[in-house]
């Protein structure tokens, strides 16, 4: 049997993630994770580890405590490394005691591991101190799930209140207040989505702050009451991380990064989004990772270790993704060979990341195409192709037959092998239907036409017929965005650069021209 490790992952960015739950992620076998957990945490697993998203968010779907103890154990008894990953710090009403209670009657070893709180962290990151020697000798943290549950008579004398889970009750938690005698003129702060690149902070009072939000969403949300807010116009602009303020009396939203507070879907193959995803995140944008695509084995090896064993019949290998990459290095390991079995062959590859992939394997690529794109191959190729004998490790299925014609139309023979299947999840993460549905996305950004492909198959029925009117899509170049016209109707953004950088840019540069 297994240890299961109970994991606080902080308030949101990795940045904020502990060392120690960093190393335990890195070799995770099944991750279960909540909803308020940011998506680049899920980079941090092996690909081989098994995702559960739990929910666990304020008034959307969540598995029951009860499912989630049962899978804990159950998942404990396979005798892989278990994580259970909380928001924060999972001693903070992480409800971690019902998990532990589960875990100890089925004799399940555990750790815990401590995470920053948004309770500390969130006011911190807005420039408001919890304690001064005059303003606040203490501060109480609760949480508002049940406020009909809370001693309103004793937090109304407390100098400094925190609350979580509190958005939604705002109300409530203001004429409570206001009935136990603290004054309409009390500071209150209402800091939104803590220590992301998203982070928004609106001040005001106890008499103005419900008309003053009546439109607006604040969840998930921490907030501070108590006369420590003042002095926020003091401490803030030296904090680390202070992102963009809404005060109701002071400030406008920032628009230093054109991006800055947009939430991206990037639609990606698993585990492969992590680098594109930062960018955005470097640019103030809010980014959620859709999976669309699954890198498996091809349906067999055969043809590809028959071609390894001839190698030195071939003139050019042509390898146009990371993908193909790691699978020709995979089967001459598999095989006994190492780099040197490609010593007499030369090498053509499409894309940075293509080329990064086979240098890292310290092999130097004969030949990119300066503009990314693999139908551009054969035009630009440095040596005449007629009669030149290739290798085409390839996707099994869905590639571009273009390529290979193209090659074959100007008297190359070209050997195509599976080296790899690229294959459409089994359904979509809950989480993001609902951020779909809700109309919380702004822009999806697709890589291939495969993602474009796999993504309206996830999608299926379940959104409205209008839903591309209200987001922006955005292509990394022709040929996908050639899909997306197909099967999405339009494309609002294309990258002039076919690289995920020159995408990162288009969608930088279509923000300012729209700021």
């Amino acid at each position: 049997m297994s240890k299961v490790y109970i994991v606080g992952a902080g308030p949101g960015e990795i940045s904020y993630l502990t060392i120690r739950a960093q190393q335990i992620l890195n070799r995770a076998e099944v991750l279960i994770y909540d909803a308020l957990v940011d998506r680049c945490l899920l980079d941090l697993v092996p690909a081989t580890c098994v995702l559960v998203n739990v929910g666990k968010r304020g008034g959307q779907p969540s598995v029951p405590q009860s499912e989630i103890d049962r899978l804990l154990v159950e998942y404990a008894h396979t005798g892989r490394v278990v994580v259970r990953l909380k928001s924060g710090d999972p001693f903070i009403f992480g409800r971690v005691t019902a998990e532990i209670d589960a875990l100890i009657a089925a004799s399940c070893e555990y750790e815990v591991v401590p995470g920053l709180s948004t309770a500390l962290v969130a006011p911190l990151l807005a420039g408001i101190p919890l304690t001064d020697p005059v303003l606040s000798s203490g501060f109480a943290v609760i949480t508002a799930h049940l406020p009909d549950d809370l001693d309103w008579d004793a937090l109304s004398r407390m100098p400094t209140v925190v609350i979580l889970m509190g958005a939604r009750q705002l109300g409530e938690i203001v004429a409570q207040l206001l009935k136990h005698d603290r004054s309409v003129n009390t500071p209150i702060a209402i800091i939104r989505w803590a220590g992301t690149p998203e982070q928004q902070v609106w001040v005001s009072d106890l008499g103005r702050v419900i008309s003053e939000t009546a439109q607006v969403e604040l969840s998930p949300a921490v907030i501070v009451i108590g006369q420590v807010v003042r002095l926020r116009e003091y401490l803030r602009w030296g904090i680390s991380g202070s992102r963009t303020d809404r005060d109701f009396t002071i400030d406008e939203p920032s628009k230093s990064a054109a991006i800055a507070g947009k939430t991206i879907l990037v639609t990606r193959a698993a585990g492969q989004a992590h680098e594109f995803s930062q960018l955005l995140r470097s640019h103030g944008a809010r980014v959620l990772e859709l999976p669309t695509l699954e890198i498996v084995p091809p349906s067999s090896w055969q043809d590809l270790d028959r071609e390894i064993a001839s190698l030195g019949d071939f003139d050019w290998s042509i390898l146009t993704s990371t993908n193909g990459v790691d699978a020709l290095f995979a089967r001459l390991h598999h095989v006994g060979k190492d780099s040197r079995a490609l010593a007499g062959i030369k090498i053509a590859v499409v894309g940075k990341k293509t080329a990064q992939s086979l240098q890292q394997r310290g092999i130097t690529p004969d030949f990119i195409p300066v503009d990314f794109v693999a139908e551009r191959l054969v035009s630009t190729f440095p040596v005449a192709v007629n009669g030149l004998k290739i290798l085409f490790p390839r996707v099994e299925t869905g590639g571009r037959e273009l390529l290979v014609q193209s090659f074959t139309d100007s008297g190359a023979s070209v050997v195509e092998v599976a080296a790899y299947e690229s294959q459409c999840p089994s359904a979509i993460d809950p989480a993001i239907l609902l951020a779909l549905q809700d109309r919380q996305v702004d822009i999806i950004t697709f890589a291939s036409s495969k993602t474009v492909k796999h993504f309206c198959q996830l999608i299926g029925t379940s959104l409205p017929p209008d839903w591309q009117e209200r987001v922006l899509i955005a292509s990394i170049g022709p040929q996908t965005s050639a899909t997306c016209r197909e099967l999405l109707g339009k494309v609002d953004i294309e990258a002039t650069e076919y690289t995920l950088p020159g995408l990162v840019a288009a969608l930088v540069a279509s923000g300012k021209d729209n700021s």
